[in-house]
């Protein structure tokens, strides 16, 4: 029916294996006098999504999720997930080689205390690694007596031996009229801001802040359009930008050449050894644990702390911002066709998810704009659905089945904007119960949406408002309500978020998530999701400080048959027909004349 171009559903690493290749990696450890070894899911520069070649927990364990870590001891090895893949572990990994271990319940530091033995040598690749990290595991050692050692290459390399080769992507350079700002200003601002820290030198670890400064895009790792590299920024003097010399062709060589020194990746170490003397700011989130020890060991004084770059690029320019709501509408219509096409499907008890993922992604390529998609699509039927961060594979594919909710939560890269929007429909008719947490979950993304808040107000603040409709009824959600979002850069984007741990005062310019939901274990998940840009508000009249709120984005119908609007007030009613009016208007324009049909009916006022 569809062809699902970029999402991948089977699970690519080979579990089975597991046994043999802990047995090799225990005796290259043996052969380097080491009784353990860390394996992060993790690149150099702490990514989300990863190269294949940097795979190497997937490799060892053959589990494949996004989060994850395994230790391997002499006698026993650990693999430790998150609550999100404890399903999907059991399948992956051999359970007879490793433990399975909660990240949160018995973290890895913790159980590493607990299992190590005095004397023990444990090896750790210092690339892979935060300084944070690192000095954990540290203390967990010598706690028990045992010491951690850095290794200079990773052991599990020398077993790999059909690694894939490191990715070599072409460069682009990014236009001025969707940046907003060329890379000679951003770097000026840059340092004026060392200035202020009175730091002589910021390392750029986080390969999005390296892209964003210098307005480069690449596809070195998927749904996240990067063009690896580091970057060196002194408070005085050129930046030097290192990255691989092949991933250049002349015209981006020459243009990056015109605001900093271009050098092999390759070199980073060798000229961090010469900054003696130097006082250089290092990433605490994305710095690998080499890059302090590099400059700790050559008389360097190492500064950790934010990249400032990271808010920087978080607060959009009006460029960005424009390129945003084109990118907006634009799927907006996709998305409106493939529910149009939903509704018709579903009801013949035949359409899977891995179906809809596939044609949601056609409706979206229609535009000829698509780069990629966001992020692996979670498409859930049923109680699929109430797996929070599911992800549909051949072995675990579903029907969507009579009376029953499924969630779809997706989004697209264009290049002059990301996305990510979720809706949850009924194929069927809903259950009463149904239709009040859905309503509850609607009542908590209109809390959001409509808020005013004062000028340094945080995502923090603000997260109890969606929950307040849940927590009256006893209930709740487990992940945050919102994350930021890049500017064709990553979906997940700090520092600005909307949940508990949102310390970052929200800003213009800045576009988030929201996104309550309710999921119940075995039956069903709701979650409703619009991106969301912070603008200024006006204040009203006897106001006493400046106010801002946010401007929603995204366009597509919430399903009305969920809704009962007898838990609305007439505030939120109001809410829920003038954003189905929004939607029409823009989103009209867009679609074909039996799309057209649809959407009327489908943002018809409650």
């Amino acid at each position: 029916m569809f062809e699902a171009r970029f999402q991948t559903f089977d699970d690519a690493a080979d579990g089975a294996q597991g046994s043999r290749r802990v047995a090799a990696l225990r005796a290259e450890l043996k052969r380097r006098g080491l009784d353990g070894f860390l394996v992060p899911r993790a690149d150099r520069q702490q990514n989300e999504y990863l190269p294949a070649s940097e795979e190497r927990l997937a490799w060892l364990t053959g589990f494949t999720g996004s989060a994850g870590a395994a230790i391997v001891l002499t006698e026993r090895a650990a693999l430790f997930v998150d609550g999100r893949y404890t399903l999907q572990v059991q399948s992956q990994a051999d359970t007879t080689v490793f433990t399975i271990e909660h990240f949160v319940d018995n973290p890895p530091a913790v159980w590493l205390e607990s299992n190590v033995k005095a004397g023990d040598k444990i090896g750790f690749d210092p690339w892979l690694h935060t300084s944070d990290s690192a000095e954990r595991f540290a203390r967990a050692c010598a706690k028990a007596g045992a010491t951690l050692v850095p290794v200079e290459d990773n052991p599990i390399d020398a077993l790999w031996t059909d690694r894939p080769a490191p990715p070599h992507s072409r460069v682009t350079l990014r236009p001025l009229a969707l940046a907003g700002e060329a890379a000679a200003d951003k770097l000026a601002r840059i340092t004026d801001e060392l200035q202020k820290l009175r730091a002589d030198t910021l390392i750029v670890s986080d390969p999005q802040n390296v892209d964003w400064t210098f307005n480069i895009r690449g596809s070195d790792v998927a749904h996240t359009p990067l063009a690896l590299g580091f970057a060196a920024i002194p408070r005085d003097g050129r930046p030097r930008l290192y990255i691989e010399p092949e991933k250049l062709s002349n015209e981006v060589r020459h243009a990056l050449e015109e605001v900093a020194d271009v050098h092999a990746t390759g070199d980073l170490a060798r000229d961090l050894a010469t900054y003696k003397d130097k006082t250089v700011l290092l990433d605490q989130a994305s710095a690998a644990d080499a890059l302090t020890r590099i400059v700790s060991e050559n008389g360097g004084k190492v500064m950790r702390g934010a990249d400032p770059i990271t808010l920087m690029k978080a607060v959009k320019n009006n460029a960005e911002i424009a390129g945003t709501r084109a990118a907006h509408l634009r799927d907006g219509a996709a998305m409106t066709r493939f529910l149009c096409w939903l509704d018709h499907e579903m009801p013949s008890g035949k359409l899977t998810e891995i179906e809809a993922v596939a044609a949601l992604e056609s409706f979206r390529r229609d535009s000829g704009l698509l780069k990629d998609v966001s992020f692996p699509s979670i498409s859930g039927a049923g109680p699929n659905g109430a797996i929070v961060h599911y992800r549909v594979t051949s072995a675990s594919n579903r029907v969507i089945g009579s009376d029953e909710m499924f969630l779809i939560d997706s989004g697209a890269q264009y290049e002059d904007g990301t996305t990510d929007i979720t809706r949850t429909v009924i194929n069927g008719t809903p259950t009463d119960e149904m239709r009040d947490r859905f309503t509850r979950v609607l009542k908590g993304h209109i809390a959001i949406a409509e808020a005013v808040f004062p000028v340094g107000t945080t995502g923090a603040q603000l997260d109890p408002l969606a929950r307040v409709a849940l927590w009256q009824a006893g209930l709740d959600f487990d992940h945050g309500t919102g994350h930021g979002v890049g500017s064709y850069l990553s979906v997940h984007e700090g520092p600005a978020r909307i949940s508990k741990l949102g310390h970052t005062p929200l800003k213009p310019g800045m576009i988030l998530s929201n996104e309550p939901g309710y999921y119940k274990t075995g039956a069903y998940g709701i979650r409703i999701e619009n991106l969301v840009l912070v603008i200024a508000a006006a204040s009203p009249d006897g106001g006493e400080k400046p106010l801002n709120a946010f401007e929603t984005l995204s366009f597509a119908p919430i399903d009305r048959r969920l809704v009962d609007p007898r838990l609305l007030t007439s505030q939120e009613l109001h809410w829920l027909n003038n954003y189905h009016a929004r939607v029409r208007e823009a989103i009209m324009p867009l679609i074909d004349p039996a799309t057209q049909s649809w959407l009327e009916r489908a943002t018809r006022a409650l």
